[in-house]
């Protein structure tokens, strides 16, 4: 009998994992996916879903949407990606980690299956979600959409609503180079007769969106046009106003479950609480300032830049890393230039090199120094930092999980 640790180390090691290794891992092909999910007697079709896809914020709205359902006593799965610190992350129920032992089971009853068709270990764990969260019967469940959503591998389920939070450059190298054409992927989430809620509505995108819509005869509403206030969550960070609304607006168009006002406003207030969920605006620290934030892309970080602007502080310390695919010189310029820049790369295959980040930041003249790891750049920044000082950490979601 193999334990849990075993078979995730096989998950990982035998299956190209696209959070990892990057583009080799993706397969932009659902046909995998059906055979898979038609194998496991379509669990995706047994349970009542949610789907939320976006560049930036899906992670946020669907946990605020997990945990207001949730507060009204629903069991309620949700599925997300990646994970900061354990696998089991990705697949909950009420804030419950999947069971190792369901792992386990699931992965030693169907490996002969996936060794056969050469299924990703996205696919196996999409597969593995919707398998569990059918056979533990939860009344709904909150799929987060990996990567696009045409193709991604969650795209087989029949939601109740869709969500799609917003659209910018990222993952260009699989979605397009422009903000017409990631969102042309993105909205192939959007089913027939099936409401689709838009976070923010974009000059570039909203026609995009617009025309998808009426073809698939799907109501169609734009989330920041709605009037909604007086509602705050504990997921600080001016920027989750916006996932507040977007997470809202779905919920109106949820048909069957009852929702109350106060259990609303409880839920948004309590998504750490209830779901579990690290990592954004996270506060380490309060004096002095220590935020850790797993925005990693120029739109994620337009909104948490002001975010730390709005702090006085002596001066501001960033520990900072990225993945190979990101527009790192443009990201860097964002940040404020008397900063003080602590550079790693985060213990994965798909880092970029603190060599490559030391020829931009010397271009760029900024203040900086290469660490050969992420705790030693966060140590040094710790060290130095004076009692009114500020530490920010992020540029990656695989610099936030190593400090956490």
């Amino acid at each position: 009998m193999e334990n849990y640790e075993s078979i995730l180390a096989w998950m990982l090691s035998q299956l190209p994992m696209y959070q990892k290794t990057g583009a080799q891992a993706y397969k932009p092909d659902l046909s995998r996916m059906e055979d898979f999910c038609a194998y496991l007697q379509q669990p995706q079709h047994r349970i009542k879903t949610i789907h939320v896809a976006g560049t930036n914020g899906k992670g946020s709205t669907s946990h605020m949407l997990a945990s207001v359902l949730q507060q009204h006593g629903y069991r309620v799965g949700l599925y997300t990606s990646p994970h900061l610190k354990d696998f089991r992350e990705r697949i909950k129920i009420n804030g419950h980690l999947i069971e190792k032992d369901y792992v386990v089971d699931f992965v030693q009853n169907h490996r002969q299956y996936f060794e056969l068709h050469a299924l990703s270990f996205f696919e196996m764990t999409v597969g593995l979600a919707f398998d569990y969260f059918s056979k533990k019967k939860v009344d709904i469940a909150v799929i987060e959409v990996g990567m696009g959503g045409r193709l991604d591998g969650t795209n087989l389920i029949q939601p109740e609503f869709s969500i799609i939070t917003n659209i910018g450059m990222d993952h260009t190298q699989f979605l397009g180079d422009s903000l017409e054409a990631i969102a042309e992927e993105k909205a192939g989430i959007i089913k027939q007769q099936t409401p689709v809620i838009i976070g923010l509505t974009q000059a570039e995108t909203q026609a995009v969106f617009i025309k998808k819509a009426a073809q698939l005869n799907a109501d169609i509403i734009f989330a920041d046009q709605m009037n909604v206030f007086g509602y705050d969550s504990d997921l600080k960070g001016s920027y989750q106003q916006q996932n507040i609304q977007t997470a809202l607006v779905g919920l109106q168009s949820l048909k069957g479950f009852k929702l109350d006002e106060a259990k609303v406003k409880q839920g948004l207030r309590n998504v750490v609480f209830n779901t579990g969920l690290q990592g954004r605006w996270h506060v380490l620290n309060d004096s002095p300032k220590i935020v850790a934030d797993v925005a990693h892309n120029k739109e994620g970080l337009a909104y948490v830049i002001p975010q730390i602007e709005s702090h006085s502080y002596s001066q501001l310390h960033l520990v900072l890393g990225f993945v190979k695919d990101k527009a790192v010189d443009e990201i860097l310029q964002l940040f404020p230039r008397e900063a003080l820049f602590y550079f790693c790369a985060p213990n994965i295959p798909r880092a970029l090199s603190t060599e490559h980040l030391d020829s931009i930041a010397h271009k760029m003249e900024l203040n900086y120094e290469i660490f050969p790891s992420v705790a030693s750049a966060f140590s040094a920044a710790k060290n130095r930092l004076p009692s009114d000082g500020f530490i920010y950490v992020g540029g990656s979601t695989f610099v936030v999980a190593e400090i956490l």
